[in-house]
C-alpha cells in the first residue's frame, strides 16, 4: 500500500509520519520516501482511509491519495 502525503520536507517530517502510521493497528511496516512524497506500508487486514487521513492530519500533513 502506498500513501501520498503533502508537506513532508525533512528527516523530522519523515520520522513524525512514520511514528503516526506505525501506531495504527494492523500496520506492520512503514517506509517514508521524502523525495517521492509517499509512504509505503505493509498492513494486515483492512484499515479505513479515514484512519489514515486522521493520523496524517494529526501529524500536521495532508493525505493526497492511497494506492493499494
Amino acid at each position: 500500500m502506498r500513501i501520498y502525503i503533502n508537506g513532508m520536507t525533512c528527516e523530522h517530517c519523515k520520522m513524525r509520519v512514520e511514528k503516526a502510521l506505525s501506531g495504527i493497528e494492523n500496520v506492520k511496516d512503514v517506509n517514508v520516501d521524502l523525495e517521492g512524497g509517499f509512504a509505503d506500508l505493509k498492513v494486515n487486514g483492512e484499515i479505513s482511509e479515514e484512519i489514515f487521513r486522521e493520523k496524517i492530519d494529526d501529524a500536521g500533513y495532508d493525505l493526497v491519495k492511497i494506492e493499494n
